[in-house]
């Protein structure tokens, strides 16, 4: 039974990604920005673990972890929360960089330094869900796409770091996904928003469990996913 730790697992992708490997009856430790969210997590997923910490605050999060239990084992950690603030740069304020950054970049990589030991006890892997934000920046997605493309980074200097400790590393590229940032990201574009015109976030949990399924003689590192329609 494999224990995966999940950020996001609240809504899109992330409770996706959580429904199929908790009815399959894998171990999960859900991330939680705060102890009311953390309730609502374990009331959803019966049987889990809950860890809680604000990801905007990523320098908080070694103190917030010291109160709690983390798990001994981690056979994957699963980076799929985010959040979007789109606008041209002479808009974009600092508080609004500095929040992307934090979430989208910063947290990560405190948690994946956390939880490294564990992952190289289980040979286990880091996951990112980053965007097609990480590979191509647009009008009005500074902010965003910066701190996706420093994902991207991150993970590729984790993959070279971490492989001789037989630490997998995979970035996972989604087009849009219907989901409620999508949703948002309407909103700020002033668009109307209609989920049946973007992927499925089953779709992209399918494409997940694939890279985390895959047999130990192969490792997916970079994978992106398109809407079909």
């Amino acid at each position: 039974m494999a224990t995966h730790v999940i950020t996001g697992a609240g809504s899109g992708i992330g409770a996706a990604v959580a429904r199929r490997l908790h009815a399959r009856g894998d171990e999960l430790v859900l991330h939680a920005r705060d102890a009311g969210r953390g309730k609502e997590l374990a009331a959803e997923f019966p049987g889990a673990r809950t860890l809680v910490g604000d990801l905007a605050d990523p320098d908080k999060l070694s103190w917030a972890f010291s109160h709690q239990s983390l798990p001994d084992r981690v056979d994957s950690l699963l980076h799929i929360a985010g959040v979007v603030d789109l606008g041209p740069v002479g808009d974009l304020t600092p508080k609004s960089w500095r929040h992307q950054l934090n979430v989208n970049l910063i947290a990560p990589a405190e948690l994946t330094r956390h939880f490294l030991p564990q992952l190289r006890t289980a040979r286990g892997q880091v996951l990112f869900v980053n965007s097609g934000a990480g590979l191509r920046a647009s009008p009005d997605w500074s902010a965003y796409a910066a701190s996706k493309h420093g994902l991207k980074a991150l993970a590729d200097s984790l993959r070279a770091e971490e492989h001789g400790n037989g630490v997998r590393v995979t970035s996972v590229y989604p087009g849009r996904t219907a989901s409620p940032m999508q949703a948002k990201v309407h909103q700020q574009e002033g668009k109307e928003y209609d989920p049946a015109e973007w992927i499925d976030p089953e779709s992209v949990a399918t494409t997940i469990l694939t890279a985390l399924d895959l047999p130990r003689d192969a490792e997916i590192n970079d994978l992106t996913v398109r809407p079909g329609r």
